[in-house]
């Protein structure tokens, strides 16, 4: 319906916007939505007119308005998980040295919510706030992907096999195909947890684990990121137990029983 088209249309330009704090120029958002550069133009400025987003004619950028900021902040009190993960963000960035964060699960990505900087002096930029991978590409996807049910992860590796298979192989490279993310799921079963060994970006190593909703299904993720030396297997072991033990305590409060 022409309703239902328009609707989808401004939600993909919104999480297109979203996905970079400094700004997003409209080459970027045209060439990402597939859409028409006057259609996406139209759309952006009828949005802006609402407050819902900015435009910097300097910088010639799209960025979030105020009234993202406010629904964010209505929306916040009925999804405590920032509040319950916090704690732990800031547990495994001092325990580490490494930059930890929190994604959530959006459909067949993932989103960065949260990130506590370590003390270790370089870092990996690969993931801020905001930021988006397709389940199976960076830690906290994988650690997603590996505890959904088969059918389920089956549906989604054909469909990142089916949509545009060389534009994929192009943005995220062969070491993400179907197989070589089934592989790392294998991998992640047995440990419990998820290793990005440099896949997104070279010498950029990510660690994640699963945190689980009430019914038992990985929501959302915490993860470690930084550079290859700080995650020789030896520490690797390490970290990984960290990182279970922070997701294994924010899922159990999560799976608490509400109070009467």
């Amino acid at each position: 319906m022409p309703g239902a088209q328009v609707a989808g249309r401004i939600a993909l330009l919104l999480r297109l916007v979203g996905r970079n704090p400094a700004g997003t120029p409209l080459a970027e958002i045209v060439r990402d939505s597939g859409l028409t550069r006057p259609t996406v133009h139209r759309l952006l400025t009828s949005l802006a007119a609402e407050g819902l987003l900015d435009h910097d004619a300097v910088r010639r950028t799209w960025h979030y308005g105020p009234e993202v900021f406010v629904m964010g902040t209505v929306a916040a009190a009925r999804y405590p998980i920032e509040e319950l993960a916090r704690p732990s963000l800031v547990r495994l960035a001092e325990a580490t040295g490494e930059s930890a964060f929190l994604s959530i699960r959006r459909g067949a990505e993932t989103v960065c919510l949260l990130r506590e900087e370590g003390s270790f002096p370089i870092r990996s930029f690969v993931l801020h706030e905001g930021v988006r991978f397709p389940l199976g590409v960076a830690s906290a996807g994988m650690a997603i992907l590996a505890y959904l049910p088969e059918p389920e992860v089956d549906a989604l590796l054909a469909d990142t096999g089916s949509v545009d298979t060389e534009t994929f192989a192009a943005r995220w490279g062969a070491q993400h195909s179907p197989a070589s993310i089934r592989a790392n799921l294998e991998r992640t079963r047995v440990t419990g947890y998820a290793v990005n060994p440099g896949l997104v970006l070279e010498g950029s190593w990510g660690m994640g684990a699963a945190i689980f909703d009430r019914s038992g299904r990985p929501g959302w993720a915490l993860s470690l990121t930084g550079i290859e030396p700080r995650f020789k297997p030896e520490r690797q072991k390490i970290l990984g137990q960290l990182l279970l033990d922070e997701a294994s305590r924010i899922t159990q409060t999560l799976q608490r029983p509400p109070i009467a």
